[in-house]
């Protein structure tokens, strides 16, 4: 089987890793700059939604475990080929543990004992979703794994709109009364809302892009169709997710439904873009900063928590400078930033290094 690697995946993932790394605190420093009504809403959607709703940053996270499940579907059936299915599984068990313990370290390890030990950090949520999404793909074909994905959203929605609430009778959606927040509760170390259940909805959200990665990777369908089949799939999951989310809200913290079929809809919008700008079009010069980023993503991402970029940016524009360049001091501190963190994923890209797991 040759190498099916598109250059399109893993611009779109050093795409959204671009935001995790500084992206976001560059868009935010606009406002210091020019404070308006399009920088105050610009800084608004470089933020987290508090509890309900949707802002661009609710799509970093989904759109990464959307790519996720479309690079299980374009390697795994490579290394099950290659290796065997048993081999394929040991791997698979294998990265999820080395995941899981990376998320633990990245955010502190265990110097304050179980606290950062929980399910809801990125690299955790990664790792567990990834397993699960991993381990259905080597025994379902595709239709199966689009039926489960759906078994997932819906049956999490029938869980949490029809499950009691111990202690508060009803069920619930609000914060602190919902029963996903509810089970966390029993659970030591910190206490955070949906760690458990919201992996449901986080495994259909992988699953969706195992479906996507299918399609992406049939050479008997025509590309420029694959793009219109990525535009129609993601405006219907748009007006779904939005729709459903009436009855079912768009909540991050619960990885709700609605919120998966949402993010899923910007992330095959966007997926269509790429896909036609940089595979079809073959225009692939500006993308080239995003795709060494996207070739080893999670090295840069653990770098980060060892070196922090922006608080090494610090000391080229610190003390008197900061007082110097007044309120563009926020812009510069996150271009230093970016600046390390491409020139890092170029180096490593330079020297043929992709740490994958």
């Amino acid at each position: 089987m040759q190498n099916e690697r598109l250059t399109s995946i893993d611009a779109l993932r050093g795409f959204d890793m671009f935001w995790i790394m500084g992206g976001d605190f560059l868009f935010r420093s606009f406002r210091k700059i020019y404070d308006c009504g399009f920088t105050a809403e610009l800084e608004v959607q470089m933020d987290h939604v508090p509890y309900e709703g949707f802002h661009f940053y609710d799509l970093i996270f989904p759109l990464f475990l959307f790519i996720v499940g479309i690079s299980i579907s374009l390697a795994l059936p490579r290394a099950i080929e290659k290796n065997g299915k048993k081999q394929a599984l040991k791997h698979i068990v294998t990265r999820s543990v080395l995941l899981f313990a990376l998320g633990i370290f990245y955010l502190g390890g265990i110097a304050n004992g179980l606290n950062n030990i929980y399910f809801a950090g990125v690299l955790q949520r990664i790792s567990v979703a990834y397993f699960f999404a991993a381990i259905l793909f080597c025994y379902f074909n595709n239709r199966s794994l689009i039926i489960i994905a759906a078994v997932l959203l819906l049956g999490y929605y029938a869980i949490l709109a029809l499950v009691p609430v111990p202690g508060f009778g009803v069920p619930s959606f609000e914060q602190g009364k919902n029963l996903a927040h509810c089970i966390d509760q029993w659970l030591p170390g910190q206490k955070f809302e949906g760690t458990i259940l919201s992996t449901l909805g986080a495994v259909g959200n992988v699953l969706i892009g195992v479906a996507i990665g299918n399609i992406i990777k049939n050479k008997s369908y025509p590309q420029q169709k694959k793009v219109y089949t990525l535009l129609i799939a993601g405006f219907i999951s748009l007006v779904s997710g939005y729709i459903w989310g009436i009855w079912f809200p768009i909540i991050k913290l619960l990885w709700t439904s609605s919120y998966v079929l949402v993010a899923c809809g910007y992330g095959l919008i966007m997926l269509a873009i790429f896909y036609q700008v940089i595979e079809i079009w073959k225009y692939q010069k500006w993308a080239q900063p995003f795709i060494w980023i996207g070739m080893n993503s999670i090295a840069i991402y653990i770098t980060s928590a060892i070196m922090n970029f922006r608080r090494l940016s610090q000391r080229f524009i610190g003390g008197e400078v900061k007082d110097w360049l007044g309120s563009y001091h926020e812009f510069f501190t996150a271009v230093i930033t970016l600046i390390f963190v491409f020139w890092l994923a170029h180096f490593l890209y330079q020297k043929k290094i992709f740490i994958r797991l």
